[in-house]
């Protein structure tokens, strides 16, 4: 995904296509039907493009609804900042043009209806763009309240926007303390929620499923081994990360296939 600084006020979308990086299709002040769920079985959505400027291919898709022309192709989504600079990014494919309508937003702005492939727009997600395109995701703990769907939307944008987020810093040096509050790990979910905020921050990333959190463990995200965990209400975790996981060779709670895969990867963990 291209750094660049994309729009002007109000733009917090933009799209660019995959297969040439001179294509931009332009920005959007919307997309409403993006973050919400895909028909069962299916991953096209239906999105609503407000207030868009369309460019490059994407103009001309809009110029031939009804035809085949109206495909513009596979392309990226890109979550703008208040500045117009991308802070991650969609990969949506096989997006067609269906509709085109005058936007209230502008006279020289238009309303684009597209479908198009994703299955990576999690409901929930939306709201977490919001608070780090405003600047609100500044304090630990903003995830505690959410639904389960919802910490993995949390997540997903922890993911996306790391690099964004992290631009010029460097790995925290080996031997640092970080201290996990366990007091609101109540499933797998919340636990890389927690550790990601641990190591990185508020809204941090690291990892989100077990072979993620071992990828983080080899460095390059956040924090360098060894290092020391120091979790905090650890008692409270091991009574809800008592799901059982099934591994090569035995079953094993969560709670200490966590605790073997820092320790293998050289955490010193601290039970508090």
């Amino acid at each position: 995904m291209r750094t660049s600084r994309w729009g002007g006020e109000g733009q917090r979308y933009a799209l660019t296509s995959d297969e040439e990086d001179s294509d931009f299709w332009g920005f959007a002040h919307g997309a409403e039907g993006f973050f919400t769920p895909a028909p069962e079985g299916e991953g096209v959505r239906r999105v609503r493009l407000e207030g868009c400027r369309p460019q490059g291919g994407l103009l001309r898709s809009a110029e031939h609804v009804g035809s085949r022309r109206a495909l513009a192709g596979n392309g990226y989504l890109i979550c703008l900042d208040g500045d117009g600079a991308g802070m991650g990014s969609y990969f949506v494919g096989e997006v067609t043009v269906v509709d085109v309508t005058p936007s209230v937003r502008g006279a020289d702005l238009v309303d684009l209806t597209v479908t198009l492939w994703c299955e990576n727009g999690l409901p929930g997600a939306e709201r977490v763009w919001d608070l780090l395109r405003t600047g609100r995701l500044n304090r630990v703990g903003l995830w505690h309240g959410l639904a389960p769907a919802d910490r993995r939307a949390w997540l997903s944008v922890a993911l996306m926007s790391r690099g964004y987020r992290r631009q010029g810093q460097s790995d925290a040096p080996a031997g640092r303390v970080f201290t996990l509050d366990g007091r609101h790990i109540v499933d797998e979910d919340s636990f890389y929620c927690a550790l990601g905020e641990a190591v990185n921050g508020p809204g941090g990333y690291f990892g989100w499923n077990l072979d993620a959190l071992d990828d983080c463990l080899c460095g390059g995200w956040g924090a360098t081994v060894p290092f020391t965990l120091h979790w905090d209400s650890s008692a409270v975790s091991r009574e809800r990360l008592a799901e059982v996981v099934e591994t090569a060779d035995r079953d094993v709670p969560l709670f200490d296939l966590l605790l073997e895969i820092l320790a293998e990867r050289g955490v010193r963990v601290v039970l508090r």
